[in-house]
C-alpha cells in the first residue's frame, strides 16, 4: 500500500542518516560553544519543532529551550507574505542570556530578520542562528546564520517539521514537492 505522501514526493532530498549525522555534528559544535554559559534554544514553530528536539539531544550541556510562533505565509501559500505577525510570544525575558535561535529553513531572510530584531531588542547576551536548510539563492535580506545544517537549492520542501499545507511534518526526510501538487 502506498503511503498518502508518496504521490507528492518528486525526490528524497536529504535522507534520515544524513539529518541525524548533522544534527549531531551541529550539537557538538553548539556544546563546544556555549560551554559555561547560559544558554536558551529557542524555537521557531512550528516547523523547527522535530529539528529541536533531535538537536537537544545532541546537546551536551545544560540549556533550556522556549517558543516563538510566527506567521509568514498563508495556508496554501507557497511564498512568504512579506508581514510577519507574532502568534506566541517567550515565555520568559531573554535580558542577559546567550540565545541560539532554532530555525528549520530560512529562505528569503525576510522573518529570521525580523525575529533577530525582535529578540535584539530584548538585550540578551549573545544570539546566534542555527538553521537545518538554508535556501541561499532565495534570500532577500542578509542573514548571519551561525550554525547550518545543509544548504539547499530553491526546491519546494516539506518532512522533518517542513509542511505541505500543514501535512506530512512527521516524515523523517526532506522531500521535495512534486511540481504542481496540492494536498486536499
Amino acid at each position: 500500500m502506498t503511503a498518502v505522501w508518496e504521490v507528492y514526493l518528486q525526490e528524497t532530498l536529504i535522507n534520515e542518516d544524513e539529518l541525524q549525522a548533522k544534527i549531531k555534528e551541529l550539537g557538538a559544535q553548539i556544546s563546544e560553544d556555549y560551554r559555561d554559559k547560559d544558554l536558551l534554544l529557542i524555537c521557531i514553530l512550528k516547523g523547527g519543532v522535530l529539528f529541536l528536539t533531535d538537536l537537544m539531544r545532541q546537546i551536551s550541556i545544560p540549556h533550556e529551550i522556549d517558543f516563538l510562533a510566527v506567521s509568514s505565509y498563508g495556508k496554501e501559500i507557497r511564498d512568504s507574505t512579506g508581514v510577519v505577525r507574532i502568534l506566541k510570544d517567550l515565555d520568559e525575558p531573554i535580558d542577559g542570556r546567550h540565545i541560539l535561535i532554532v530555525e528549520d529553513i530560512i529562505d528569503t531572510g525576510h522573518t529570521l530578520d525580523y525575529i533577530t530584531r525582535n529578540l535584539i531588542a530584548r538585550k540578551p547576551a549573545s544570539l546566534k542562528i542555527c538553521t537545518l536548510l538554508d535556501k541561499a539563492e532565495r534570500r532577500e535580506v542578509e542573514i548571519p546564520i551561525d550554525y547550518t545544517g545543509f544548504v539547499i537549492p530553491n526546491k519546494f520542501v516539506f518532512g522533518f517539521g517542513l509542511d505541505l499545507d500543514e501535512k506530512f511534518r512527521e516524515l523523517p526526510f526532506i522531500g521535495v514537492v512534486n511540481p504542481g501538487m496540492v494536498v486536499d
